[in-house]
This record gives structure tokens, sequence and C-alpha cells, in this order.
């Protein structure tokens, strides 16, 4: 089973928060786990779809109480690292989604990027090493392209 993180905006445009939604019911669908930082915004977005769609979603939250999750979480993990907990969201995802997102997405962006790990961006940050799509089902389609490509070297 694998973890997906979606990283985006505790904040977020109404375009940005439909979008989320329908990538967290295609990461449920494909029977990933949604992983993120538990707040609102892009992450709830995201969790709500997984949520809908019969997903399983688990927040690493910044605070020590955890009163900022969100509605959709099954699993929720108070850090109380603050944005440190940033890091933690990339280190336990296979793969990461970014939706819209300011610095706070950034720092996971770079921070993913750094790891080696595949970094989908959809109306995100247009830097070098994020592989853009323009839908949620793009995004997932190329996750599920670089599945079968490791899938595929494993074998070989």
């Amino acid at each position: 089973m694998l973890n997906i993180a979606v990283i985006g905006g505790s904040k977020c445009s109404e375009k940005a928060y439909k979008t989320a939604k329908v990538v967290g019911e295609l990461i449920a669908q494909e029977n990933w786990v949604l992983v993120c930082g538990g707040g609102p915004g892009v992450m709830e977005a995201a969790c709500c779809g997984a949520k809908q769609s019969g997903g399983v979603t688990v927040g690493l939250l910044p605070s020590y109480d955890g009163k900022e999750a969100n509605n959709y979480l099954d699993i929720k993990i108070p850090t109380g690292l603050g944005f440190v907990r940033n890091t933690l969201v990339v280190r336990s995802a296979d793969y990461i989604v970014a939706v819209d997102g300011k610095y706070g997405t950034l720092s996971e962006i770079g921070f993913a990027l750094s790891e080696g790990k595949i970094v989908v961006g959809i109306d995100s940050w247009d830097i070098e090493g994020i592989i853009k799509k323009e839908t949620p089902k793009d995004a997932i389609e190329e996750i599920k392209y670089h599945v079968k490509q490791k899938r595929n070297q494993r074998f070989n």
C-alpha cells in the first residue's frame, strides 16, 4: 500500500479546494493512504475527497494538542513541531502531490526533491523538479506510471 502526501495551503481558493478534493477521491480509489499536514484548506479538501471514496487519511499536525485537525482525518498525529512537521509529511510519503500552496508548501517541495521523491504539481510552484499536471486525473496517472516503472525495475 502506498502513502501519497497531498500538500498545499491551509488557505486556498475554491478552485484549489475542488482540485484537492478530487485528488483525495482518486487516491482513495487506488487504495492508497492519504498523508497530509492535517489542517484546513487543501489538506481538508483532499481528506474530504478521500473519505467520501472510502479512503484512509493521516494528518501530521503541527501542534501538541491537535486542535487544528480537520474533520476528515482517520489518524491524527499531533507532533508539536510546527512547520518542521513538513519533513515528516514528506518522509512518510512514497509520492507527493502539490496543489497550489505558498511557502510552507514550497518547503515541503524542496525537501521532497532533495530526498529524490517524485513531486507532481497542480497549479503549484513552477520550479525545476516538479512534474506539472493540469488535472487531478493526470497527476494520479503520473504517479501510477512511476509506480509501474519502479515495479518493473525491481523485477528486471
